[in-house]
């Protein structure tokens, strides 16, 4: 018969193993993902700055290092880290949705390696792409590496680990913990399950605990200043605002997605037949533009967009013309990189412009409806929009006026072209093969493989 103290060993081990499963693995999954979205926040940062510093010293830099940087990194991605391309969200979304054995070949370490690499070369030469985005199909390979702590792994408890991982990405890279909810719900998947709430939840907690330990409490975009008493033309500007917007976000979306029916026969064939080549082509126009724009079109445009808001510089009034042209060039070629951060921009680059119609309303305003209606239109995800901008510049006083320009820029936009995210999803599905993600235990959510683990135990 076993002594007491052994008895109590045993049970304490019990219970420790219990509690790990129930609660350490999930947390240990967000604080690592926090901590991988500020390294990466950090990269960015500091390789646009050696971009920056090179073209200070050299104008005509650019004419070289972006076609170079552009056909490596595409070769890079084609040859090693095929499924790191683009953002991430399709990626994502496509696992979701239609299969969740796609996580093995678009959700693992290796993809996070390559997506971080190659982004991080890819705004050293100079391209107009965002860190946010990445940020999401990052965090959610992250978290569903942690399939492998639970048995049995079905296809429900990996959409779940999947998708936790995704919103805390989301919410580590703009410090906006209810966008990460609501991008859970919104965009990857339309609805939102009791059980699989408490560990998005939970997640986005956990990696914004990190983010804000490690970069403190901070908005995005700063606050900005507006008055409190709205002018009757604000209304006006609202639905101008959304409507310019979402001709050029859906206008976006169309040349990205229908961009077979828009290049040139022999730019097609270029594409198709020598991509490295079509990458460094795209690389020169972003340098002929860049130059042409006095630098202001390369990068991320986090910097232009943060400037004129706080009043520090202007922009020109083509600038969100020649913004958007270097993005379609930046994404075009497959480089990993989001459009998150260009949006907001370019979003700004039109509120700035509108400035000019609307004289009587102050700057800011019009720059934060901007950003939520291109953002908006560009995603077709409205409330993530809007609650992403809201919390970026701690715009509470616009939350009426942002939600409206929001909604209707979407709406816009979907006269020109269907969801954006969605129909890049669709390229990454396939059927089910034999043996794979069909011969998972159909139904197996988090709590159930928790349950298994512990009984196992």
């Amino acid at each position: 018969m076993p002594s007491p103290p052994l008895r109590l060993t045993k049970r304490t081990w019990r219970r420790a193993h219990h509690l790990w499963h129930e609660y350490g693995i999930i947390w240990l999954g967000a604080i690592v993902v926090g901590l991988i979205a500020v390294f990466y926040a950090r990269l960015i940062d500091y390789g646009f700055s050696l971009f920056s510093a090179i073209q200070s010293q050299y104008f005509w830099a650019p004419l070289l290092i972006s076609p170079a940087v552009g056909a490596l990194s595409v070769w890079l991605t084609r040859r090693f880290f095929a499924g790191a391309e683009g953002s991430g969200i399709p990626q994502v979304i496509a696992m979701l949705h239609t299969d969740a054995a796609l996580g093995r070949t678009l959700l693992t370490l290796r993809i996070v390696a390559g997506k971080i690499a190659i982004s991080f070369l890819a705004i050293l030469g100079g391209f107009t792409i965002g860190r946010e985005g990445p940020t999401v199909q990052v965090g959610a390979a992250l978290m569903y590496q942690l399939r492998r702590f639970y048995a049995p792994a079905g296809a429900a408890l990996e959409r779940q680990l999947a998708l936790a991982g995704a919103a805390a990405g989301l919410s580590a890279a703009f410090n906006t913990p209810l966008a990460g909810i609501v991008f859970a719900i919104e965009e990857l998947t339309r609805s939102f399950e009791q059980r699989a709430s408490g560990v998005v939840i939970t997640a986005i907690i956990f990696a914004g605990i990190v983010a804000l330990g490690v970069n403190g409490n901070y908005t995005y975009f700063g606050t900005i200043e507006v008055r409190r008493d709205f002018p009757g033309i604000l209304l006006v500007a609202v639905i101008v605002t959304a409507v310019v917007t979402g001709i050029a976000g859906g206008g976006f979306c169309w040349l990205i997605i229908h961009s077979a029916r828009w290049l040139p026969a022999p730019v097609r064939a270029l594409r198709a037949e020598h991509p490295v080549l079509f990458a460094a082509g795209c690389g020169l126009v972003i340098a002929i533009i860049g130059l042409a724009a006095g630098g202001y079109t390369f990068g991320s445009g986090y910097a232009e967009a943060r400037g004129v808001l706080d009043g520090r510089q202007s922009m020109s009034l083509a600038y969100p013309f020649l913004k958007m042209a270097s993005m379609v060039g930046s994404y075009l070629p497959g480089i990993p990189g989001g459009i998150f951060a260009p949006s907001l921009a370019i979003g700004a680059g039109f509120g700035n412009l509108l400035h000019e119609v609307f004289g009587s309303l102050s700057v800011p305003m019009l720059i934060a409806l901007g950003m939520v209606g291109y953002l908006a239109a560009v995603t077709q995800a409205p409330i993530t929009a809007f609650v992403i901008v809201m919390e970026m510049i701690n715009g509470h006083a616009l939350v009426i006026s942002l939600m409206a320009t929001s909604l209707i820029a979407a709406r816009v936009s979907r006269l020109f072209a269907p969801p954006f995210y969605e129909t890049l999803a669709n390229r990454y599905a396939r059927a089910p093969a034999s043996g794979g993600a069909a011969a998972a235990p159909a139904g197996t959510d988090i709590d159930t493989a928790r349950r298994a683990h512990h009984e196992k135990g």
